[in-house]
């Protein structure tokens, strides 16, 4: 499967555990990375880090370094701390993100999943310098929002890839690709794993410049929550996650509640929204990819 990925790796450390994922994945055909928010050229090393970590020679690409009309709230990768210890490119081309993806795209009509796990300038920016992009995808899928469903049902909460840019996040709702997924908060707060089991688990070659990573990460944090992976391992696998069909709309004109997301069943909606996971599954499938098992 063809897929491109856009990432703000660097902050939360689900991303680096994604990409690790998908450059495991033998039926993931990575085509390019672009990278998202504050100081997208170290996300792209730390990309590079792990791609090198894979053996992997993957186009990446630095893309928009803030929203589109707010302030930056993620200004910084903090996650960088940890390049000192691994081989990554520092030379990028700027300024070449959001035509790579249309490139790329355009190259492949019908054949390419996009994969977004960060806050939706890139694809809010894409979709907009060429409309017709949306329908030339397979899929989008994303990791964004919150929704109420599930055991998370009844709790809808502000998102921080919503959040970061919440007119990139309403551009995106508005685009109509043939498959429109999204896995949310509400879902992914179901597969978690502690400091301690991560670092006993991430011990595979390609897992040790993300447990680096991820070292930064529990200075703040002693959990990790697998947001982005969920999102990707639903690509590849139909049973992992269930979805509600419906409308989302986002919260745009509140200025505390911006990048809200509304969702709203209906069944010829544009939409499907994550709605139970089977977090063995997912946990089965993400380390035996990456690993070589899950016991």
């Amino acid at each position: 499967m063809k897929l491109l990925l856009d990432t703000d790796i660097g902050s939360d450390i689900d991303d680096a555990i994604c990409l690790a994922y998908l450059l495991a994945k033998p039926e993931c055909e990575l085509l390019g990375v672009t990278t998202v928010t504050g100081e997208p050229e170290k996300r792209a090393m730390l990309a590079s880090a792990i791609c090198n970590a894979a053996g992997r020679d993957v186009p990446i690409f630095p893309g928009a370094p803030r929203p589109l009309l707010i302030e930056p709230r993620q200004p910084l990768a903090p996650q960088a701390a940890a390049l000192d210890r691994w081989l990554h490119a520092t030379d990028f081309a700027t300024g070449h993100a959001i035509g790579f993806l249309r490139d790329t795209i355009r190259r492949y009509p019908g054949e390419i999943t996009l994969l977004a796990i960060g806050p939706m300038t890139n694809v809010a920016l894409l979709f907009a310098l060429d409309p017709e992009i949306p329908q030339m995808l397979k899929a989008l899928y994303m990791m964004i929002g919150s929704f109420g469903r599930g055991k998370g049902a009844g709790n809808v909460r502000l998102e921080w890839n919503a959040l970061n840019d919440p007119h990139a996040t309403a551009i995106v709702y508005n685009a109509r690709p043939p498959i429109h997924r999204s896995v949310g908060l509400d879902v992914t707060l179901q597969v978690q794993m502690d400091a301690a089991e991560v670092r006993q688990r991430f011990q595979a070659p390609l897992l040790r410049p993300v447990l680096d990573m991820a070292e930064v990460w529990f200075r703040a944090q002693p959990l990790v929550t697998f947001h982005d992976p969920l999102a990707a391992a639903s690509i590849f696998d139909a049973q992992i996650c269930t979805y509600d069909r419906g409308r989302v709309d986002v919260e745009l004109a509140s200025a505390r509640l911006a990048g809200l997301t509304h969702f709203t069943e209906e069944a010829a909606g544009p939409h499907e929204v994550a709605a139970t996971v089977d977090a063995e599954r997912f946990f089965q499938e993400y380390f035996t990819v990456t690993a070589g098992g899950y016991r």
